[in-house]
């Protein structure tokens, strides 16, 4: 890829960043987190444990941020979120430990099924907006 098209993606991916419903922001945080641990998983079956570390360095970052973001003041679907997300932090930190993917695999399943959840929240959310 050229320059120009490195920046031009780029800085689209900012201006997608920028202008996004929080809602959608949350969709991009689980896709980003899906992605890296899709990396990590791989270089673990390859053997390759600093690559895995980095990436599920990256996915944890995601998870970390996705929990500094919960608005507790939420109630019960707020501390479920929290729990969910700490027991992803531990369970990645096994794995890594364990060099086991499939522990990998368990917490990237529960965070795909929890995008999921969102991206049909915010369809629900979008669709009751009126057109203006």
């Amino acid at each position: 890829m050229n320059a120009y098209a490195t920046s031009s993606h780029a800085s689209y991916r900012e201006s997608a960043i920028l202008t996004a419903p929080p809602e959608q922001l949350v969709i991009m945080l689980y896709d980003g987190c899906h992605r890296f641990l899709l990396q990590a998983i791989a270089a673990m079956r390859e053997g390759s444990s600093a690559e895995a570390g980095e990436r599920l360095g990256r996915a944890t970052a995601i998870i970390d941020e996705l929990q500094c973001t919960l608005d507790m003041s939420a109630g019960d679907v707020a501390e479920r979120l929290a729990g969910i997300y700490v027991f992803s932090r531990r369970h990645l930190a096994e794995g890594l430990c364990e060099r086991d993917p499939e522990k990998l695999e368990q917490v990237d399943r529960l965070l795909r099924q929890l995008r999921e959840a969102w991206s049909q929240a915010a369809s629900s959310m979008a669709a009751a907006v009126p057109a203006a």
